[in-house]
């Protein structure tokens, strides 16, 4: 079954760093559309950032932008995001997602990326 799984959440204090990482089953799943999305309790599912493969172009919610940092690793078959700086308000599950198509990777909604992990949870203490 081809899957997308997350690591590195946990728990950190404001201004602190955390890596999160994604590595997937099969390594064309990260041939197209890469994402990061986060979903804060009680809070709609916010697209934190997104990375097109083939392009290279990328995209990042003002809220995060200056402080996270989307990459891959083809050899690896893992996408990952390094966030610093954090704060109260990144507090989330925090979801990797891959889609089919490799173009417009900031519109699509989460629902129209095919793999989909299950999340990891970072907390971020004041």
């Amino acid at each position: 079954q081809v899957q997308l799984m997350e690591s590195g959440g946990g728990s950190v204090q404001a201004g602190g760093s955390l890596r999160l990482s994604c590595v997937a089953s099969e390594g064309y799943i990260l041939n197209n559309c890469m994402a990061w999305f986060r979903q804060a309790p009680g809070k709609e599912r916010e697209r934190v950032a997104t990375m097109a493969s083939v392009s290279g172009r990328t995209y990042y919610a003002d809220s995060v932008k200056g402080r996270f940092t989307g990459s891959q690793d083809n050899a690896e078959n893992t996408m990952s995001l390094q966030m610093n700086r954090l704060q109260p308000e990144d507090t989330a599950m925090y979801y990797c997602a891959a889609a089919t198509i490799s173009w417009s990777c900031d519109a699509l909604s989460w629902e129209q990326y095919t793999y989909r992990g299950q999340g990891t949870q970072v907390t971020v203490s004041s």
